[in-house]
């Protein structure tokens, strides 16, 4: 019962973000081992869209590190707890509190010494700007104590690269790109933990600055972006996003800051804002001005729209059957979601 609630979920969730993006893309899948310990280790950029998207293709069931501001409340934590959410305390969580992950570290060490999956963002924030930022050192603390525990565990580390076409914007398109497992036996040594520590750390990063497009330059970044904007490169291409960035000149780089290419509506935009009114409205009037963070714009508008859909198609349901029948109530909300369908797919210009 417990797994097929897990899946039905998931599922449910899978159909959400299969109809709310334009284009999912996965490259690299076969990457990802089926029968041994992983890490997995992607760029973080928007909020979690980053877990969702991972969650329901990786061929695995994964436990997530999650930032523990969201856990607290007893009915959150079991819900959390459920989907396999473990929380990781940061400094901005309080000094005090970072003791706490030393049990989190040895919970995560027994989750690979079984041969599980985890999912951690290196990075230990999230940032919209098309850069591998930083990694932090917790995941090779979780690595080496799994090791200290196992000297025979094989764990292998899977580098994943998300790139968004335009991760504010509505349709979006994505690319979930795996990289090839790193096996971290072959690295770890036991007496060398910091010589250890720095390969494993820069092995990552080099792979992730393959696997998403990565502009080192912070005094030229908005430069480049404009630049790449102008070009309207493809972002779910990351190895030719990354040769372009490569061989820009610096001197034909625009002078203005960064200003992003605003896309025509279609045509059909108001009948499809029409058809789905009051979704639109709640997004647009009372969930977008709350968004704290740029960062979590896709998140907050992905749950808007598979919650508030899912209630709008039941409101529909309830009131046309017992205004006609449910036979045409069906209908409506057939035509209603497939019209939805090939508008995002095909018709929107974002």
């Amino acid at each position: 019962m417990r797994n097929f609630i897990y899946n039905l979920v998931k599922l449910y969730v899978k159909t959400g973000l299969r109809t709310y993006y334009k284009k999912i893309e996965i490259v690299g899948l076969e990457n990802v081992p089926k029968n041994k310990p992983v890490l997995f280790l992607p760029n973080h950029q928007s909020a979690l869209m980053d877990v969702l998207l991972i969650a329901v293709d990786c061929n695995r069931k994964p436990y997530f590190l999650t930032r523990s501001d969201v856990f607290g409340k007893p009915l959150l934590n079991y819900i959390f707890n459920y989907f396999r959410m473990i929380p990781v305390y940061r400094m901005r969580d309080g000094r005090n509190t970072l003791s706490k992950n030393d049990l989190i570290f040895n919970n995560c060490a027994n989750i690979l010494n079984a041969g599980e999956s985890i999912v951690m963002f290196p990075e230990a924030n999230h940032n919209l700007k098309r850069r591998v930022r930083p990694l932090s050192k917790g995941f090779t603390r979780i690595l080496f104590r799994a090791m200290e525990r196992n000297p025979d565990l094989d764990i292998q580390i899977v580098p994943v690269g998300l790139n968004y076409q335009d991760a504010t914007s509505f349709p979006d398109s994505v690319a979930i790109h795996y990289g090839k497992a790193v096996p971290l036996k072959p690295m770890y040594k036991k007496n060398e933990l910091l010589k250890t520590e720095k390969e494993v750390k820069k092995k990552v990063a080099d792979s992730l600055k393959q696997l998403t497009t990565h502009i080192s330059s912070e005094k030229h970044y908005d430069a480049i972006i404009a630049y790449l904007n102008k070009r309207k490169v493809n972002f779910l291409r990351p190895q030719e996003v990354n040769r372009l960035v490569g061989n820009v000149r610096l001197d034909i780089l625009p002078k203005s800051a960064n200003v992003p290419i605003k896309e025509k509506k279609s045509l059909l935009y108001p009948f499809f804002v029409l058809l789905n009114l009051p979704v639109w409205a709640f997004w647009r009037f009372y969930m977008k001005p709350r968004v704290w963070e740029l960062e979590f714009t896709g998140t907050l508008r992905f749950a808007t729209a598979l919650l508030g859909f899912t209630l709008y198609c039941a409101i529909l349901l309830v009131g046309f059957s017992f205004w006609v029948n449910f036979k045409f109530a069906l209908l409506v909300i057939m035509l209603i979601f497939l019209f939805d369908w090939i508008y995002i797919k095909y018709l929107a210009s974002s």
